[in-house]
């Protein structure tokens, strides 16, 4: 069935029966990708299109596990080719709509509730998109003792096998695809990204068996291992954990953290924007807590350095967009048709589960609800003691907002509906020579500068209210909107950009310091990154190529004749109409990833704490001294 869409045209004159256009599933989605998918990008970014293209065909496989069928998943990526291939162990797509399934929209067994309860997919679009979106799309079922295949490109039909014969006793569905470079671009896979999203569908799913280029992935505890296997610090208390009914949830607090914190889904989907799900249980666990403690605390409060995982899973969930990053729903099942609904709320269904099992848990455990009383105490004392700073600190970054020339903001903004709001991005540079080559050739649209003085203090060792007291740290979460909440970030990209040398080196150090020490959560939710620069330019007069490595460079001499070779040794140093060609849509940015192994305070300490003689020793062991090349004429 096709779409019918209105194409604009430069000239108003020009508007007729011509300028209405019919286009076809798969050409709809190619030409408004964005609409199912979110954001293109190149695979940098954990939101990219090539993760979601893996998610919504996991997304399937794991229907199939939550409604009864197949314990496995097997995913598997080949990096060189990037083709990725996923196969499950359910029932199989039914062979006869095996190409409707995957290629018409508004089909697929979703809408019936009887054969899909509680499913992530909802509107039959996930599986076309990824075969849409393809350049190579491969789809094969096995059911009954028969199989069917069928092979697309950039979602056209090349070749169907037919239902044919299969001696293979194991049903299911296999899809192989390659997302198409002439939509992504140079795009490419980062392992990690893929694995986090991996490890969280055997969190959610218990029983579920998953495999990762052939490494397996089990829980056997759900969300509390997904929390234990997350943090980065020692929690101030054992971890709670509640499982009832569709409701699971685990927590504790942090220390040194002042924010709560959520890892949250529904349905297995990954909300990470949250939503009234995630809303409810704030709510509920502040009003339970001041209830327990007896304290008329504010619930920011009680929450501050709680880290939590949730889940819930509802009848049909709404989710504000395709991507499901945020669920809509306000009842545990949908409106019926003439739009009342009598089933509970969500926020009372979380309220009820958490006033029978957390106070109970609070009662029992003497020694957690002492350590959850000091935590929440210390927050209040520290709330008061920034209380008149924090309000100084506030209004004097409004007005230096005003007329802040280390600060030039774009026009998009993360934490607002707009379309474009995935692309949001800030540069914090060192220096105005390097902010004024990114300034004039950035997208005013959706990239901010922020520009140091030099380098910023080293927050290892201070408390909040030195914070606020430094003047450009306190501009700069200003500028980021992320001092009350996560939810109020203002840029989904927040890029560190600084020289390749020892300087800018330990700028970028001093920064994701003063992150992790007060905002994890920006590091932890993927919203970090590092720019690549290019350090040389190998150029004649029929060809120019940007080196971002040695590697690359002696390649590029060798397919450069007569080739003049430069180095740049500072952002600087690059002309504004180069360094379009550097934060565009060929822009090299390297993700800040925490992994579970990764021990925050100790890493902190021994690099960005008081000397030591174990550091000392450490580089004095590992330092290197090289000469500076000149660089000369080919």
């Amino acid at each position: 069935m096709s779409e019918e869409t209105l194409i604009p045209q430069n000239n108003a004159a020009d508007y007729n029966d011509d300028s209405i256009v019919h286009l076809e599933d798969m050409e709809h989605i190619r030409l408004r990708p964005g609409m199912y998918i979110g954001k293109l990008g190149d695979g940098s970014s954990h939101d990219d299109g090539i993760y979601v293209l893996i998610k919504e065909v996991i997304d399937n496989s794991i229907d199939e596990f939550t409604s009864g069928f197949g314990k496995k998943i097997e995913v598997k990526i080949n990096f060189s080719d990037r083709r990725v291939s996923i196969r499950d162990y359910g029932r199989g797509i039914p062979l006869g709509k095996l190409v409707e399934a995957v290629s018409k929209l508004n089909t697929g067994a979703k809408y019936d509730s009887k054969v899909f309860q509680k499913s992530v997919g909802l509107n039959g679009v996930g599986t076309k998109a990824v075969n849409a979106l393809s350049s190579y799309f491969r789809v094969q079922a096995f059911r009954d003792g028969k199989t069917r295949w069928a092979e697309f490109a950039d979602g056209k039909l090349t070749n169907d096998s037919g239902i044919v014969a299969d001696k293979s006793p194991d049903t299911g569905t296999l899809v192989e695809f390659v997302p198409d470079s002439k939509l992504f671009g140079n795009y490419h896979f980062i392992s990690e990204y893929v694995e986090r999203r991996i490890w969280n569908y055997a969190y959610l799913n218990r029983g579920l068996t998953m495999y990762y280029n052939d490494r397996r992935y089990y829980s056997k505890n759900g969300l509390l291992d997904l929390l234990e296997n997350n943090l980065q610090t020692e929690p101030l208390y054992p971890i709670i954990h509640i499982k009832d009914g569709d409701f699971e949830a685990a927590f504790t607090h942090l220390n040194g953290q002042n924010n709560d914190y959520y890892y949250s889904f529904v349905n297995g989907q990954h909300t990470t924007e949250g939503g009234t799900h995630q809303s409810a249980f704030r709510e509920a666990y502040a009003r339970v807590v001041k209830d327990f403690i007896k304290k008329d605390y504010a619930p920011e409060v009680i929450r501050g350095g709680l880290v939590c995982a949730l889940c819930v899973r509802i009848q049909e969930p709404v989710f504000e967009a395709q991507t499901k990053t945020k669920l809509g729903s306000t009842h545990l099942e949908p409106n019926k048709v003439d739009g009342t609904n009598d089933s509970p709320l969500l926020k009372t269904y979380v309220l009820d589960i958490l006033k029978r099992h957390l106070d109970n848990y609070l009662h029992i455990h003497a020694d957690t609800a002492e350590a959850l009383l000091a935590k929440i105490n210390a927050n209040e004392k520290e709330r008061k003691d920034i209380a008149g700073i924090k309000k100084i600190a506030r209004e004097g970054a409004k007005k230096a907002s005003l007329n802040n020339r280390k600060l030039r903001d774009c026009h998009v903004h993360y934490n607002t509906n707009h379309a474009r709001r995935l692309e949001s991005t800030i540069f914090i540079t060192e220096g105005d020579s390097a902010s004024g080559s990114i300034t004039k050739s950035r997208d005013v649209d959706t990239q901010a500068v922020f520009s140091l003085r030099g380098k910023p203090k080293n927050t290892y060792s201070i408390s909040k209210v030195d914070v606020y007291k430094n003047e450009e740290l306190n501009l700069l979460h200003n500028a980021l909107d992320i001092d009350e909440s996560l939810d109020n970030l203002r840029y989904n990209n927040v890029v560190i950009a600084t020289d390749a040398d020892v300087d800018g080196m330990h700028i970028r150090l001093l920064l994701l310091t003063f992150f992790l020490r007060f905002y994890p959560e920006l590091v932890s939710s993927g919203h970090v990154y590092i720019l690549q620069t290019p350090l040389f330019r190998v150029r004649n007069k029929q060809k120019t190529t940007y080196c971002y490595t040695d590697d690359e460079r002696i390649a590029a001499i060798k397919a450069t004749p007569s080739a003049e070779i430069t180095r740049f040794k500072g952002l600087g140093e690059i002309s504004p109409e180069e360094f379009k060609n550097f934060i565009g849509k060929d822009m090299r940015l390297d993700p800040v990833l925490l992994h579970k192994e990764f021990d925050t305070d100790r890493t902190l300490s021994f690099y960005m704490g008081e000397n030591t003689i174990e550091r000392r020793e450490f580089i004095m062991q590992n330092l290197r001294i090289e000469d500076d090349e000149s660089i000369v004429v080919a």
